[in-house]
């Protein structure tokens, strides 16, 4: 499934949750992440965010520089159409967007890896996919070009790059193979755990109950939440801005003594109010299939 195809209302209304004072349906939840069509494509200002981990997406579609001395890794290739957005971003932190050795994603959907083969056409980058996101991926070919898949990872495998390390998280249900990845940044002195969430949204128009394609997906987001949880976070990072309120963030960047990223008890809420939204969404197909 696409990330952005319309769809009608269900009967009775857009399921709603309230979790930390403020009341959402799945259709605003939704709206939330993806923006307006400018929000997707305009360049957010680029920033380091902590460590080596920087920041070179669009105001609404999450895409991250991890540098080291032997060459960067991107994660999220974005639209395609956004590529040259995100190589604008890289050039303007003082980085070679040449110098990109690896390509990973959040999952296959064509707001965040549907750029994957311009990338590796302007840098070469081996591309990294989650085993079980492979096949939306290879049916993922803007302009009719093949999709790159360099490497296969499956669930708890790593990804090393000059003694950076990512691990691959399999968080099922938003696809297949979505993939939460973590890793540790040292910054100021002290050292970070960073998630950065593949997601967990149920957006509109995704079927819970009596889903002939994918029989056990409500099975899929109850791993998905139980992994999440159990990973240690200070800084949590997304696919979507608006899953670790970024713009909020970086308006507070060098403002005090403390990084405005560091911020655990944004990654609880955030996965609250998602697993609200999955259960409530569960059970107004249960009540109507």
């Amino acid at each position: 499934m696409g990330a952005q195809r319309p769809v009608n209302p269900p009967e009775g209304g857009w399921p709603r949750v309230t979790v930390n004072g403020r009341t959402w349906t799945q259709q605003e939840l939704f709206q939330r992440n993806i923006g307006g069509p400018d929000d997707q494509t305009s360049q957010f200002p680029p920033h380091k965010i902590a460590g080596n981990i920087y920041y070179v997406g669009t105001r609404s579609l999450a895409s991250f520089l991890v540098t080291t001395p032997e060459g960067h890794i991107l994660i999220n290739s974005s639209y395609e159409r956004n590529v040259p957005v995100l190589r604008k971003s890289v050039e303007q932190l003082g980085f070679k967007f040449t110098d990109i050795k690896i390509l990973l994603g959040s999952h296959a959907h064509g707001d965040h890896q549907e750029g994957d083969a311009l990338v590796k056409q302007l840098t070469g980058a081996q591309v990294i996919a989650m085993a079980e996101d492979v096949p939306a991926l290879e049916n993922m070919k803007p302009g009719g070009k093949p999709h790159p898949i360099d490497k296969v990872l499956h669930d708890g495998e790593s990804v090393t790059l000059a003694g950076t390390t990512l691990v691959a998280h399999l968080t099922p249900g938003h696809t297949r193979g979505c993939t939460t990845w973590t890793m540790k940044v040292q910054d100021a002195g002290r050292a970070y755990d960073v998630v950065i969430i593949g997601s967990v949204g149920v957006n509109p128009g995704f079927k819970l109950v009596n889903n002939t394609d994918i029989p056990h997906i409500a099975d899929e987001f109850e791993r998905a939440f139980t992994v999440m949880r159990a990973l240690p976070c200070d800084i949590p990072l997304a696919s979507h801005p608006a899953m670790f309120n970024m713009i909020e963030k970086h308006a507070k960047l060098g403002q005090g003594n403390t990084n405005p990223y560091v911020d655990p008890a944004g990654y609880k809420a955030e996965l609250d109010l998602t697993e609200a939204m999955f259960r409530a969404v569960l059970a107004s197909q249960i009540t109507s299939p």
